[in-house]
């Protein structure tokens, strides 16, 4: 039900956006108002407070973010509060975010390596994302896992590459246990 709930806003405020022509106004918005939105807990048992009416939580959304932002973001929080997802308004700026980064083709990375990479390895693994893929921008968030020993590993959503010496040593692992249970 969440994911149809997130897609399905999200999916709203994406065509509003389009046929407005204020993705990237939107899109700023959204990646603003998201981690407000996650780091409030009081704002959020508010919102979810079964004792404060619809019209009251709508009243208080309106009365926070009047001059902070768009008509557009303030009626779409109206509406999910109305129908009671609240609960799950995070999820929908995340729906949104993701689908505008599609939109705009901006590709988002998880780099792992063992150790810390230079601006040089990251510039060439920027590079070399950008020349194999359909991305015109790519957001790159880079991690250090010395257990990789050596290597990288790229997770581009679901798809992975897994360069990492761990990594060689697992397949090599696995061909081996192949050969051996081939043997007569």
């Amino acid at each position: 039900m969440a994911k149809l709930v997130s897609k399905t806003y999200g999916d709203a405020l994406f065509e509003l956006a389009s046929e407005s022509g204020q993705i990237d106004q939107l899109f700023e918005e959204a990646k603003k108002l998201l981690p407000i939105i996650q780091g409030n807990e009081d704002l959020t048992k508010m919102m979810n407070h079964p004792k404060i009416v619809i019209e009251e939580k709508q009243e208080i959304v309106e009365n926070i973010f009047r001059q902070r932002i768009s008509r557009e973001m303030i009626g779409l929080m109206r509406m999910i509060i109305a129908k009671g997802h609240y609960n799950q308004f995070d999820s929908v700026l995340e729906y949104f975010i993701a689908r505008v980064k599609e939109y705009k083709k901006i590709g988002t990375a998880n780099v792992t390596s063992a150790m810390e990479l230079s601006l040089a390895q990251r510039d060439s693994i920027r590079r070399k994302l950008l020349d194999t893929t359909d991305y015109v921008q790519f957001e790159i968030k880079y991690e250090i896992d010395p257990s990789l020993i050596g290597g990288i590993v790229i997770r581009i959503g679901d798809r992975v590459v897994d360069g990492s010496v761990q990594g060689k040593l697992a397949r090599l692992r696995s061909e081996l246990v192949k050969t051996k249970l081939q043997m007569p």
